[in-house]
């Protein structure tokens, strides 16, 4: 599966979330690498405004032609934004993972931050998994 260059200012999990911070809330989805490897996404299924929710915990699913995966957060916080344009047009994600949102959280936790990787550090993790 072909390597992207994930864009800067976002770090990622090595189960494949991206967060984005944009002053004191943070932007969460998937990499490029996870929406190449799901196939053609067709539902997704993300909390409640209000909800809080903890690094590493899973917060909502995503459901391929393929598969269904839990997505995991990438940070802690209360999700105070949700993507409503997935609920309509899952496969944005495809076209584009890293304009294609999920989730909005505030209570960013600087720590749990450094945590992530960076872009480059991310490059080379999926490098290894072909």
């Amino acid at each position: 599966m072909a390597v992207t260059n994930p864009p800067p200012g976002y770090k990622f999990t090595e189960k494949h979330e991206w967060v984005k911070v944009e002053g004191d809330t943070a932007l969460i989805g998937i990499s490029d690498y996870a929406q190449a490897a799901l196939g053609d996404i067709v539902f997704v299924d993300l909390p409640k405004v209000g909800k809080s929710i903890k690094q590493s915990d899973t917060f909502g699913t995503i459901e391929s032609v393929k598969a269904a995966e839990d997505l995991y957060a990438p940070i802690s916080g209360e999700v105070v934004e949700v993507n409503g344009n997935l609920s309509k047009n899952p496969a944005t994600v495809n076209s584009d993972p890293f304009g294609s949102w999920m989730i909005r959280v505030k209570g960013i936790n600087s720590s749990e931050l450094e945590k992530l990787l960076d872009p480059e550090s991310y490059r080379e993790f999926v490098s290894k998994l072909d």
